[in-house]
């Protein structure tokens, strides 16, 4: 029987999964899910994590409870940094350990520490690492880690295309026949909805913000969709944001602010994220130099109701039309 590995859908899920799955199925490894987030998976993980950690840790705790018992195995890896410059923020540094201390009756932890700065061949010599766990020869692991890291560079091109990553996952791994056109077809208004990933594109703890402008006929881009050179050159700061993901959030508004390619701007933010607090003011800041180009902020936490959201989101819509049409007025002569 083949070992069960659980994988948590949370946090690095939404960016790594796709490699991760194809890695472990490829060394004939059982891949299991925890699925999407409920209140009931937000509870149990409220009521296990520490009281100040932001709802992203919390619902990963949640997510963890649901896998304990159905794999043999969790995989938390202690991923360092992947681009060479900037890190995770270190409460992702401290999953591994804040899981095996703070719950009991896990299954083994896979905790290998991913560091790219640690040379070319770190992230090979991680996963080979992963495969030696499970008794596989090089040569396999080798393969698997090639495939794996072709399917990460489709399911990047997929996103490119304008997918967001829960339906580039369907479309990569399930087969969905899901296409994207990059052109606003129904003339309606284009939202950067940004933040990150793991809060975003998780429909619970973000109480569906996508799929909500989506439905009053806005079309919506994420920083997954945009160019990502373009967007690392786009920082008029003398230094970048040393968390990775603050600093991808923070690059993409600079980037849409001085393009001008959206009808407004909306940051996603977690109550209790220090590195976000940060964030969400120097938007603020660069909002005031872009003022063709409307911004609003929505913090969440595991107490954000459907309806105050739903509210803001009308009232911001609402705000961007008018403003529209009022710069649309001719001039009178």
């Amino acid at each position: 029987m083949a070992a069960r590995v659980g994988i948590p859908s949370s946090l690095f899920y939404y960016v790594h999964f796709p490699m991760w799955q194809t890695f472990f199925s490829e060394l004939g490894i059982e891949v299991v899910t925890s699925g999407q987030t409920t209140k009931g998976l937000l509870d149990a993980g409220v009521r296990e994590a520490l009281a100040d950690a932001c709802v992203p840790v919390k619902v990963f705790f949640g997510h963890v409870i649901a896998l304990k018992d159905k794999v043999d195995y969790l995989f938390i890896p202690r991923i360092v940094c992947l681009n060479k410059k900037t890190i995770y923020c270190p409460k992702f540094l401290g999953l591994p350990d804040m899981i095996r201390h703070g719950l009991t009756g896990m299954p083994p932890i896979i905790d290998v520490e991913m560091d790219s700065r640690e040379g070319w061949l770190s992230l090979w010599k991680s996963y080979l690492k992963i495969g030696r766990i499970f008794g596989i020869g090089r040569m396999k692991i080798l393969r698997a880690y090639l495939k794996a890291r072709a399917v990460a560079r489709r399911f990047q091109s997929l996103l490119q295309s304008g997918l967001h990553p829960p339906e580039a996952m369907a479309a990569l791994i399930e087969g969905a026949g899901l296409t994207f056109s990059p052109d606003n077809e129904t003339g309606g208004l284009v939202f950067a909805v940004l933040g990150y990933p793991y809060e975003v594109h998780d429909p619970f703890i973000s109480v569906g913000l996508v799929n909500k402008l989506k439905k009053l006929g806005v079309k919506v881009i994420t920083m997954e969709n945009l160019p990502p050179r373009k967007v690392a050159r786009a920082n008029p700061l003398e230094k970048n944001m040393f968390w990775t993901f603050s600093d991808l959030a923070l690059n993409s508004a600079y980037y849409l602010f001085q393009e001008g390619r959206v009808d407004g701007i909306i940051h996603l933010t977690a109550f209790g994220c220090g590195p976000d607090s940060m964030v969400d003011k120097f938007m603020e800041m660069a909002s005031r130099d872009y003022p063709g180009v409307p911004f609003m902020s929505i913090t969440i936490d595991e107490h954000t109701g459907d309806a105050g959201i739903s509210t803001r989101i009308e009232a911001f819509l609402d705000m961007v039309k008018r403003k529209k049409e009022v710069d649309w007025i001719p001039c009178p002569r």
